[in-house]
């Protein structure tokens, strides 16, 4: 599934090519808005809440355009709630341009006279009135990407959860949103805390917050997402989907951990990440 920074970089694609803009044309491929037709109404910008992406659009005659990141959001606005969930993507091209996806794979169509934003396998379409927004984020955490980020209360709600092996702790969005599994497995990693240690056993838990909101943000301008620094496939993660740690040569340990029925499949270095 997506990680935080990947969500980020597809917000602001969207808004590259639409922010600002009278849509034109929109097509909701869903159901439930399938005959629900926004032509005229302004694409105001799109915010993220860790793995969520939420475009704010507002209506002909709206004194507020714009930017997304203003608070509040004008109470006549509605809200496209998207989530890429596994294999979802937002690409931007010219208006009338060839699709590089699938036409029957096209979720959302919004478009201007000059530029074009396709939504391609997204797991959750839905627009929502403000009270819809805030109903949706009020169960998060808080996002490691927002620059409000409040680690405090990040570490709060992860307490809550200590005695959970702290891989499955990290990446629950409803404690701390924007994690995925390759990045709680790298910041286990680089952090040396061994994936089955409680969170409560985790000896300095702020400096292991901090080091995630800086992993997230590293990565948000990089075409590749690494977590050593390296850009090239295979020697851009320390131990998530390596044979050996690329630290001490170990061979890398995996199992399942997690909930039954939401395990992810976890990579350590029983070396570099001994159990407690």
């Amino acid at each position: 599934m997506p990680e935080g920074d990947t969500v980020f970089r597809a917000a602001r694609r969207i808004d590259a090519a639409l922010a600002g803009r009278v849509l034109s044309r929109t097509d909701f491929r869903v159901p439930a808005i399938a005959t629900t037709d926004l032509t005229g109404w302004t694409l105001r910008g799109t915010r993220t809440h860790g793995k969520h992406l939420l475009t704010d659009l507002v209506p002909p005659g709206s004194d507020d355009t714009g930017p997304a990141w203003l608070d509040p959001v004008p109470s006549d606005a509605l809200t496209l709630h998207t989530h890429l969930k596994m294999e979802g993507t937002w690409l931007t091209q010219r208006t009338g341009s060839g699709w590089k996806r699938p036409e029957f794979t096209a979720r959302v169509v919004l478009e201007s006279e000059d530029r074009q934003a396709v939504g391609f396998s997204l797991g959750i379409v839905a627009l929502l009135d403000q009270h819809g927004v805030a109903e949706l984020r009020a169960p998060l955490g808080p996002d490691l990407l927002h620059p409000d980020f409040d680690a405090d209360e990040a570490m709060r709600r992860l307490r809550s959860e200590g005695s959970l092996p702290f891989v499955q702790v990290a990446q629950n969005q409803r404690l701390m949103a924007g994690l995925g599994n390759m990045y709680t497995c790298e910041l286990a990693f680089l952090t040396g805390v061994n994936p089955y240690t409680p969170l409560n056993a985790v000896a300095n838990l702020a400096r292991v917050v901090t080091r995630a909101r800086l992993l997230l943000e590293q990565n948000v301008t990089r075409a590749v997402q690494s977590t050593t620094g390296v850009l090239s496939a295979g020697r851009n993660t320390w131990v998530y989907r390596q044979k050996a740690c690329r630290r001490c040569g170990t061979r890398v340990r995996v199992a399942k951990i997690g909930y039954v029925g939401q395990e992810r499949t976890t990579y350590w270095c029983p070396r570099c990440q001994p159990a407690a």
